[in-house]
């Protein structure tokens, strides 16, 4: 029967178990409280890699995941990760930050510099063994892309969590949606620093600078557009951008970024913007998650993957307290509001999931490496509401006030 099915009905066999596993496993086993469906999706790509259900089942495996598969799953991949990260883009809003620029600044520059420092040191520990750093990185871009992971606050999940806590139009939501946008820009502009090819200087520079240019006169045309036809330039803005960038070397994700941050979020209707990252989750960033978990790898052996995302684990949550407790007790915040803040900037999930296959992607870490930083992101994201909900009540004094 497996000889005679064609290269569609496998993709469909695949596409359903894509859809389905997650689902079941979220509603039955009511994961809500500390696994929400995306979560569930990640875990569940993981599930279904080469490690877990390859390893268990190789022949279905190799039956269901073949080449052309594959390519075809990638392909909607790419464009659905590409499409989240151009929204994420949209909805980066500096101008909240500019206003309380001073207490924002140093607030988001400790809550990302001291994870990156200690997620710095874990990857030099890394480094003293084989394994971890891919062919193509060398020790200081691997470092500071693995301390940049630790580092990162995955802004798109962050607004789905604190809707879900009900407190992200409240005073403290605004703020940590501010800080959280300030590391957004410096994680991607890192990621740029990373990526930096000196043989192709030129052309990288030239991309950026027709894009500077581009970006003005872009920005004029979307102004005068009716709201409708903003969206369709929108995509197309996105895919040039995106070429643009991995011509260049900088990876499409870079384009993606930088195509939706010179992006307005008043441009559009901000329930048509809500319902579009919402039904990108919901249709096609589940492939993105399934590709992800292709991608997995325990070559190293499973339990130095496993210590080494514990270490990297407690990189990323002690440096992220440890940085914001800092800034608590510079800006004289009121006791245990830094440990709340905190928390809620330690959610990674995909945009460290994204971040990572980047580095992937360019041969800067292996993928135990890879398995190691995504075991990481799943932990950290999936702490966020059991650690957060009863600070929440203990503390509903400081969610009503500003700052």
């Amino acid at each position: 029967m497996h000889a005679t099915m064609s290269t569609t009905e496998i993709f469909l066999i695949a596409m359903t178990l894509i859809f389905a596993i997650p689902y079941l496993i979220w509603r039955m086993g009511k994961t809500e409280y500390f696994a929400p469906l995306v979560v569930v999706q990640i875990i569940t790509g993981i599930l279904l890699g080469p490690g877990i259900l390859g390893a268990a089942f190789p022949d279905y495996y190799n039956f269901v995941f073949t080449a052309p598969v594959i390519q075809l799953l990638n392909g909607i991949a790419w464009w659905a990760v590409m499409l989240f990260v151009w929204i994420a883009g949209i909805e980066l809003d500096l101008r909240k930050t500019w206003e309380h620029r001073i207490e924002s600044g140093l607030t988001a520059g400790l809550a990302l510099g001291t994870p990156l420092l200690f997620g710095c040191i874990a990857a030099a520990g890394m480094l003293m063994y084989d394994g971890w750093i891919g062919p193509n990185g060398m020790p200081w871009q691997f470092v500071m892309g693995v301390g940049m992971a630790c580092a990162v606050t995955a802004l798109p999940i962050l607004i789905l969590l604190m809707e879900k806590l009900e407190i992200l139009r409240q005073p403290v939501g605004q703020r940590i949606l501010r800080y959280a946008s300030m590391d957004d820009v410096a994680i991607w502009g890192v990621l740029a620093l990373i990526l930096m090819d000196w043989q192709r200087i030129g052309r990288q520079a030239g991309f950026l600078l027709a894009f500077a240019v581009a970006g003005y006169f872009f920005r004029k045309l979307m102004r005068w557009l009716p709201g409708r036809d903003r969206w369709y330039v929108g995509l197309i803005w996105l895919a040039v951008c995106g070429f643009g960038a991995d011509w260049s070397g900088l990876h499409f994700m870079v384009g993606s970024f930088l195509a939706g941050a010179v992006m307005d979020g008043d441009w559009f209707d901000r329930k048509q913007m809500d319902m579009l990252r919402h039904h990108v989750l919901l249709v096609i960033m589940p492939v993105f998650f399934l590709s992800t978990g292709l991608r997995t790898n325990w070559a190293v052996g499973g339990a130095a993957v496993f210590i080494a995302a514990v270490a990297l684990l407690l990189a990323s949550v002690s440096g992220k307290l440890l940085g914001t407790h800092i800034a608590g007790k510079m800006l004289k915040w009121q006791p245990g509001e830094a440990s709340l803040i905190g928390w809620l900037l330690q959610t990674k999930a995909l945009i460290m999931i994204i971040f990572a296959n980047v580095l992937l992607d360019k041969g800067i870490i292996t993928n135990a490496t890879f398995t190691a930083l995504l075991l990481m992101a799943v932990a950290s994201t999936m702490l966020t509401v059991p650690v957060v909900s009863p600070k929440l009540e203990r503390m509903k004094e400081i969610i009503f006030r500003s700052k």
